[in-house]
């Protein structure tokens, strides 16, 4: 006894000096936001470094993230700015976290550092996923039974994850009435009909939706209606409302619809998309409009050529195909990763490029990786092109560029007129109503990827994960995990996997 206590306490003097080192080297590699170099290059790289590499859990954790370090620890902006520039790529096209990293690094620094600060948020696991491809195109035609079980409960988490993702995201987006209907018709619309030019017709829907209820068209146009009506008519018509008993039911009508109008068409401040036009907007948003006019003009001349060659020369090199489609999604996918589940499997599964069984192989793995969603576009282009004469490396840099280009390049131009567009009415209801109803494309999502989630080497193109109870089960979990015990998605994909293994072991 007398030997343990001084071993005891040279351990705890060990494992003392180990936490002062191990925070001391803490605080050197991860610094409290004040300038450590002249050279913004290196600033940035010293604030930003390890994201990339740290940053689980999809979307909705990145955001948490990011509050956290560029808010609260390292004070590069305030918490109104924050939600303000959190409202603005949430209603822009395009990875929302990404873009929120670009966003805080472009403002804070320039456009420069703000894209090497991008490139170091994706890079380091889209060469993950290049390296996951390479390894899944080396795969045989048909796996052993345990794998495909195995698949089909990582599938089986991806579905619950998303589902929450759903359920967070549409709290957020509910905020009146209004809202609620187009998060449920988005949902709706997107399971009942599936199509490549449909998704972003649902979303313009909800806009103009929004639109016309904030800014009472119909009510408007109503009354000019009136006005412009002959005197003796607007008599006439005012004296067969003057009945006794007409009288005293419309009054109660029309007293009953104005407390219920001033009730619930609220104004836009007061939606998803909270913004205040009397606050000042960030220092570093507040540029020429002219310049931020000139960027997403530009944008829109190279969607619109990209979009007339895809459809004149389309077939013609599989490269260029490939691009188009991707840089077609990254600009029409609002709400970010969930949404470009389905969109991605249309425009890269249903041509041929990519087998279902790879494409779901894929998912389930790259659900688990930190960094954007999007990098799932970089091991899909790497697939796309395996079969044709051009590299592997070259298809990954097409899915890389093709699906990030468009949300970025839309956010560097929305940024530097957004001082001025925020204070119009017309577009903040325009955005709620396009942020609800992608929203909705969200639940749209959980059920496309609950239909195909099953693999076994019958249906290696996926079946519905009704099959068996234990699927839903899994569902259940992963999402009810998250919900209520915190259960991260990398946790939740790896639960996933042991319960589709013991259910073989079960069954088989």
């Amino acid at each position: 006894m007398a030997d343990t206590a001084p071993s005891s306490r040279i351990l705890r003097r060990y494992l003392s000096e180990l936490r002062k080192t191990l925070r001391k080297w803490q605080h050197m590699l991860q610094p409290s936001g004040d300038r450590i170099s002249k050279i913004a290059v290196l600033d940035m790289l010293a604030h930003n470094w390890w994201l990339g590499f740290t940053s689980f859990g999809g979307p909705s954790v990145h955001f948490q993230i990011f509050r956290r370090l560029y808010v609260e620890k390292y004070q590069w902006l305030d918490e109104s700015q924050y939600v303000e520039l959190f409202a603005l790529c949430q209603a822009l096209s395009g990875p929302g976290s990404t873009k929120m990293h670009l966003a805080i690094n472009m403002l804070h620094y320039d456009l420069l550092n703000g894209v090497l600060a991008f490139l170091i948020w994706s890079l380091p696991m889209a060469l993950a996923a290049f390296g996951l491809a390479l390894g899944v195109h080396n795969i045989g035609a048909q796996l052993p039974d345990p794998v495909y079980a195995l698949l089909s409960g990582l599938n089986s988490a991806t579905v619950g994850i998303i589902a929450l993702a759903a359920i967070q995201l549409s709290a957020k987006a509910i905020t009146d009435r209004l809202t609620r209907v187009l998060v449920f018709l988005g949902a709706a619309a997107g399971m009942l009909y599936n199509a490549l030019w449909y998704f972003p017709v649902i979303m313009v829907a909800g806009g103009l939706a929004t639109v016309v209820i904030d800014l009472r068209l119909f009510q408007r146009t109503w009354k000019a209606m009136w006005m412009s009506k002959p005197e003796d008519d607007r008599v006439t018509e005012e004296h067969e409302l003057a009945t006794p008993v007409a009288a005293d039911s419309t009054s109660q009508i029309h007293a009953t619809n104005a407390g219920s109008s001033h009730k619930a068409v609220p104004s836009a401040d007061q939606t998803a998309i909270p913004l205040d036009p009397a606050t000042p907007a960030p220092a570093a948003v507040r540029t020429s409009w002219k310049v931020g006019t000139a960027i997403i003009a530009a944008f829109f001349v190279s969607f619109i050529v990209i979009m007339v060659c895809r459809g004149t020369i389309r077939g013609t090199t599989r490269g260029f195909d490939l691009f188009a489609n991707l840089y077609l999604a990254g600009t029409i996918i609002f709400g970010g990763g969930p949404v470009v589940i389905p969109l991605l499997r249309e425009y890269i599964v249903a041509p041929g490029w990519v087998s279902p069984r790879d494409f779901l192989l894929g998912l389930a793995i790259t659900q688990a990786f930190p960094g954007p969603n999007f990098n799932f576009a970089v091991y899909l282009g790497t697939l796309a092109v395996a079969d044709t004469s051009i590299p592997p490396v070259v298809g990954a840099m097409i899915g890389f560029v093709g699906i990030f280009t468009p949300g970025l390049w839309l956010l560097v131009g929305t940024t530097k007129i957004w001082a001025t567009v925020r204070k119009v009415h017309a577009v903040r209801a325009a955005l709620r109503g396009i942020h609800a109803a992608a929203v909705g494309l969200v639940f749209t999502a959980v059920y496309r990827l609950f239909q195909i989630g099953y693999l076994d080497a019958e249906a290696q193109g996926g079946s519905s994960l009704s099959r068996d109870g234990w699927w839903v089960v899994i569902i259940s979990a992963a999402c009810y995990g998250g919900m209520h015990f915190h259960l991260s998605p990398p946790l939740a994909i790896v639960l996933g996997a042991i319960m589709g293994l013991i259910w073989y072991g079960v069954t088989k």
